[in-house]
């Protein structure tokens, strides 16, 4: 997929099938999720009226359901691999998998701390992960909280961004009091 050759439903719906139809996972052009995104993102940008809007608006529908569709497949083909390939991945699923690699070591690091008698360090693991901060935004005003490290934290108004806590951004974050901030370049 060059750029002379854009990504579109059409292309999109090859891809999907054409995934579906062979076990191993298939060699997909590097930037095309960067591709698939532009297109799905210049197709919102546009408008419509009538039944022009209708149809853009399922094929959008049709777009996310077959971007969501992929992804799953490529992520089910690789959980049932005996032994990572690399490949054919592209840069967004090794992402992704990069996270279930820290999942699985610290799942490792848990049960080998537990079933050695390391209470020491469960207790260290575990003040230290209730106290590292997380970004968050606030959805309506607090006022000020002692956070799980003892300090003092706000008070905050709707639309305030601060650095708190886990324990507290998590238990503000179940109340709809505050959203977790994703930084995205």
């Amino acid at each position: 997929m060059s750029k002379s050759n854009q990504i579109d439903i059409s292309e999109l719906q090859h891809i999907v099938l054409r995934e579906t139809e062979i076990d191993s996972i298939q060699e997909i052009e590097t930037t095309f999720y960067r591709e698939l995104s532009d297109f799905i993102g210049n197709l919102k940008k546009q408008e419509f009226d009538g039944i022009e809007n209708k149809l853009k608006d399922t094929l959008l529908q049709m777009a996310t359901e077959l971007t969501a569709l992929l992804i799953n497949i490529r992520l089910d083909k690789i959980s049932k691999l005996d032994k990572l390939e690399f490949e054919n991945l592209l840069d967004e699923e090794k992402f992704i998998l990069d996270s279930e690699e820290e999942q699985r070591e610290r799942t490792e690091m848990i049960l080998t701390a537990t079933i050695n008698g390391k209470s020491k360090f469960l207790e260290s693991l575990s003040q230290n992960h209730k106290t590292k901060t997380v970004v968050v935004r606030f959805l309506q005003e607090i006022d000020e909280i002692v956070g799980a490290d003892l300090e003092r934290y706000g008070p905050f108004k709707t639309e305030d961004i601060a650095t708190i806590p886990y324990e507290n951004a998590q238990a503000l974050i179940s109340k709809n009091i505050a959203t977790k901030v994703r930084w995205e370049d």
